[in-house]
C-alpha cells in the first residue's frame, strides 16, 4: 500500500487545506499535459488518487487505520510555543491576517472566516496579499473562498475570487486549476446575489465581474441582472442602459477577445 501522505509530501497531521494545496503543486509539477512524460503521467495518476483517499474524510480514516498497523506512523509533537495564542494578542493587520491562514490550515474554518469578516469590516483597506507570498495567498484565498461560500458569505467570496482572478491574468500560477476558480466565481455571481444579499452589494458585485473577462454570455447575463436590481431600487434609466448592452453583446458577432479590446 502506497504511502499517500508520503505521496503527497504532507504529514499524517494535515489539514484538508495542506492537502489541497499540495495536491495542486504536485499536480501542476507532474500533469501529463505539461511535461509530456510517460513517467510523470504516472506519477500523476498516483498524486490524484492521494488526494482522492485524503479529501475525503472516510476513505482518510479507514486509510489511517489500515496503514498504521501494516507499518506505524510518527506521532506528532506540539510546540511548546502555542503560535496562535501569540497571534490572538496582537491586532496589526499582519498578526491577524496570518492568523486567518493559520485557522484554515489547522481546522478552524468558522474561526478564519469570522477574523476574515471582522478584519473587511474594521479595516477599510484591509487585504490578505500584503501579508503573503503571491502563491500562499492564491492557494489559501482560494481555499477561504470556498469556505466562504459554504457559509453564504457571497460578497465577501467574490471580492476574493475576484483578486485571485485578477492575479492569475497577470501571471499563470493555478494553470490546470484555474477553471476550478472561475467556475466557483461563475456560480456565485449567476446563482448566489440576487435575493441573497442586498441590490446595492450585488450590484458591486456584477460591476467587478464584468471586468474579469468571464465570457460575453456571462457578461450579458450580469448586466441582464443589473437591470433588475436598478429597476427593483428605482433607478430605471440605468436598467435600461444594462438591457441595451446586454442586447448588444449577444448580438454581436465579435470575438470575445476583440469585445476586450
Amino acid at each position: 500500500m502506497d504511502n499517500f501522505y508520503k505521496v503527497l509530501g504532507v504529514s499524517q497531521n494535515a489539514t484538508a487545506a495542506e492537502i489541497k494545496r499540495a495536491y495542486r503543486q504536485k499536480a501542476k509539477q507532474y500533469h501529463p499535459d505539461a511535461t509530456h512524460n510517460e513517467a510523470d503521467a504516472a506519477r500523476f495518476r498516483e498524486i490524484v488518487k492521494a488526494y482522492e483517499v485524503l479529501s475525503d474524510l472516510k476513505q482518510r480514516s479507514i486509510f489511517d487505520e489500515s496503514f498504521s498497523i501494516r507499518h506505524g506512523f510518527s506521532h506528532y509533537k506540539k510546540d511548546s510555543f502555542n503560535y496562535r495564542e501569540w497571534l490572538l494578542k496582537r491586532e496589526d493587520e499582519e498578526s491577524r491576517s496570518k492568523l486567518i491562514f493559520f485557522d484554515l490550515m489547522h481546522n478552524k474554518e468558522d474561526e478564519a472566516v469570522a477574523e476574515f469578516k471582522r478584519m473587511n469590516m474594521n479595516f477599510p483597506h484591509f487585504s490578505l496579499t500584503k501579508w503573503f507570498t503571491r502563491e500562499d495567498f492564491m492557494d489559501y484565498g482560494f481555499i477561504l473562498a470556498e469556505e466562504l461560500v459554504i457559509r453564504q458569505e457571497y460578497y465577501d467570496a467574490v471580492l476574493l475570487l475576484e483578486q485571485i482572478i485578477r492575479m492569475e491574468y497577470s501571471f499563470s500560477y493555478f494553470r490546470f486549476f484555474f477553471p476550478e476558480v472561475l467556475d466557483l466565481a461563475r456560480n456565485v455571481l449567476r446563482n448566489h446575489l440576487e435575493g441573497k444579499i442586498n441590490d446595492e452589494l450585488a450590484l458591486d458585485a456584477w460591476e467587478r465581474a464584468l471586468e474579469l473577462r468571464l465570457g460575453r454570455k456571462d457578461d450579458a447575463f450580469f448586466l441582464q441582472k443589473m437591470a433588475s436590481a436598478y429597476s427593483r431600487i428605482g433607478d430605471e434609466r440605468t436598467a435600461d442602459v444594462c438591457l441595451e448592452e446586454a442586447e448588444k453583446i449577444l448580438q454581436s458577432r465579435t470575438s470575445y477577445k476583440e469585445h476586450f479590446e
